[in-house]
Parts: structure tokens; C-alpha cells; sequence
């Protein structure tokens, strides 16, 4: 009995000084990339954090696994092709800035992120998507929503949703006055989708309906996906 209890013991031990440093690991690592404690995850975390990040990336089909909450290969993965559709540092940490493009919790507060610059850009947002696309299948109008995103972080174009859709010639809903009309639910979940990270488009900064463009240099563009009526180019 003397030599099971010392055993137990042991492994108990054993098992708490692999528990600390883990916790030690995890506390360096954000020390080291500045990042908070409570916002990031990375290959071999568990918990509430990562069912999240899981849950968002299989809804978008970034993830084909089961969200068990476990940051194992299959996430890490997921999370690495997440970050490449999005502009995002590929290195399948979940950090600040890919789940800010998750739409989940940073535990940072940063300058216009608070409600009302939310709002604003959510409801822009809406506007052109319903002025553009209402009619697709719901996976073409946040495309059009991230393709505005895409714009923002393109240097070719304006560094704001508002810049980039304003932008002249840039949008037929802007020339005929349809992006005043009032969008629908539809318009604005897609809207928040797209703010959030979801970018069915693969990443392109136009669209076009072949039917009815009468650009010659949009065809000029490299083709990288179609989705109702729209193709999407580079």
C-alpha cells in the first residue's frame, strides 16, 4: 500500500508540475507576442475559446471536424486557410486580429470599435449589398459585402467601407440611388457576416453580372469564383 500511494504520489505530482508549465508556456507566449491572456488560442488549447472559433469556421466551411473545443491539427488548419482568404498573418494562431475577423471577443478595446462605428458600418454595408444584390442566394450577397472589405485593404482603392463604396463609378446601386432603398433582415445578416470575417468570394475586389456589364476591362480580370448572377475577379 505504501508503495501505490507513493506511486500515486508521484504521478499525481507528475501531472501538476505539466499542468504549470503549460500555464507558464501559455502565459510567456502571450507575454512574448502581446497578445492578452484571454484572447488566444493555439494547437493544443481547450475550452469555451475554441468551440467558438470551431463553431464560426465550420458555419463558414473553413473547419470539416467536430467543434469539440479541442485546437487540434484539423483547427490549426482551418484556422491557417481562414487566415489566408482574409489577409490575415498565416501562423494558425488564433490571436487578436483573427478573432476580430471571427467576429469573436479580443480582449482588446481599440479606437472605432465601439457601437455606433459598428452600426454605421454595418448598415452602410447593408445598403450597397441590398442595392446590389438583392435577388442572389445569400452566399452572393456577403460576397459583395466582403469584396467592399477586401477593397479596404487593397491599396489600390480607399481605406473605408464608406471611401470604398462612394468611391465614384465604383457601384451602379450608388448611380441610380438604390443604395437608398431600405435593406431587409437578409441584407444585414449578410452584412454582419461579412464584417465578420466570412469571405465566400475567395478574396476578389470586383464582381459582375456577364448579362449585364458592358466593361470590356472587367473581363480583363482573373475569374475566382461565381455565385448566383456574379462572377468574382481579381
Amino acid at each position: 500500500m505504501r508503495k501505490k500511494s507513493l506511486l500515486l504520489g508521484l504521478v499525481a505530482g507528475l501531472l501538476t508540475v505539466l499542468l504549470s508549465a503549460s500555464y507558464v508556456y501559455r502565459g510567456q507566449l502571450n507575454d512574448i507576442m502581446g497578445y492578452p491572456k484571454a484572447a488566444i488560442s493555439y494547437y493544443g488549447s481547450r475550452g469555451q475559446e475554441v468551440i467558438d472559433i470551431q463553431d464560426k469556421l465550420y458555419k463558414w466551411g473553413y473547419y470539416k471536424g467536430i467543434v469539440d473545443g479541442v485546437y487540434g491539427y484539423e483547427t490549426y488548419r482551418a484556422v491557417r486557410l481562414f487566415q489566408s482568404k482574409n489577409g490575415l498573418k498565416v501562423d494558425g494562431v488564433a490571436g487578436p486580429g483573427t478573432l476580430a475577423a471571427l467576429g469573436l471577443p479580443t480582449g482588446q478595446r481599440t479606437a472605432g470599435a465601439t457601437g455606433v462605428s459598428s452600426n454605421k458600418d454595418v448598415n452602410l454595408l447593408a445598403h450597397i449589398i441590398h442595392g446590389e444584390a438583392r435577388g442572389e442566394p445569400y452566399t452572393g450577397q456577403v460576397a459583395v459585402g466582403a469584396v467592399i472589405l477586401n477593397r479596404t485593404r487593397d491599396g489600390r482603392f480607399p481605406k473605408t467601407i464608406a471611401g470604398v463604396i462612394y468611391q465614384p463609378g465604383a457601384f451602379d446601386a450608388v448611380e441610380d440611388g438604390q443604395i437608398n432603398l431600405a435593406p431587409n433582415a437578409t441584407s444585414y445578416r449578410a452584412a454582419r457576416d461579412a464584417l465578420n470575417g466570412w469571405d465566400p468570394s475567395g478574396g476578389a475586389v470586383y464582381y459582375f453580372n456577364p448579362a449585364t456589364s458592358t466593361s470590356r476591362w472587367i473581363w480583363t480580370r482573373t475569374i475566382i469564383a461565381k455565385i448566383g448572377k456574379h462572377y468574382f475577379a481579381k
